[in-house]
């Protein structure tokens, strides 16, 4: 059976991505590698970032793709790849992956959701820069440094006293 993934050109979608070892802190421990990597994708592969967060162990972001375009699955594929290519050799590979030459880092699916409409945007980017505070990184979601928040701060979106006190229900963050 084919996974079906959602396939809307020029849409916005939410993205949750995973190590395969959820107990690793690879991608904090090497943000500068995925950065290099998101923003070669990008210049490569147009798309825009929306918002995103960088967790020590997965992260989550809402992108919009160009007006036909809907290939967000190659993008992701390029830089898992490319991210892995950088990381010394340390992992244990499984013979399922060393058959297709893969390494052991990323798991091999990730969760995408076709943003909806204004309220499912909204509620998305909540939950991303909730997300730090979700998992106790930290207190106030303005403090983790591997997150869109800052970007909303600077454009004045957003205060950095947001969510100081909320829950996530607090927030309405919906069905994320």
């Amino acid at each position: 059976m084919r996974y079906r993934r959602a396939d809307v050109a020029g849409a916005t979608y939410f993205f949750t991505v995973n190590l395969l070892n959820r107990k690793q802190t690879l991608l904090t421990n090497h943000i500068d590698t995925l950065r290099s990597c998101i923003k070669t994708v990008k210049q490569r592969h147009p798309f825009h970032i929306d918002a995103m967060v960088i967790l020590p162990d997965h992260l989550h972001a809402i992108w919009t793709l160009p007006p036909g375009d809907s290939d967000f699955a190659k993008r992701w594929m390029l830089i898992k790849t490319a991210f892995s290519r950088l990381l010394p050799k340390h992992e244990i590979i499984n013979q399922s992956r060393k058959s297709k030459r893969e390494r052991g880092i990323w798991q091999r699916r990730y969760w995408e959701h076709l943003i909806r409409d204004d309220l499912d945007y909204q509620r998305h980017v909540d939950y991303i820069h909730y997300n730090p505070v979700k998992h106790s990184y930290v207190d106030k979601a303005v403090d983790w440094p591997y997150s869109s928040i800052h970007r909303f701060i600077e454009k004045g979106i957003i205060s950095s006293d947001w969510g100081v006190g909320e829950t996530m229900n607090d927030l309405d963050m919906g069905e994320c």
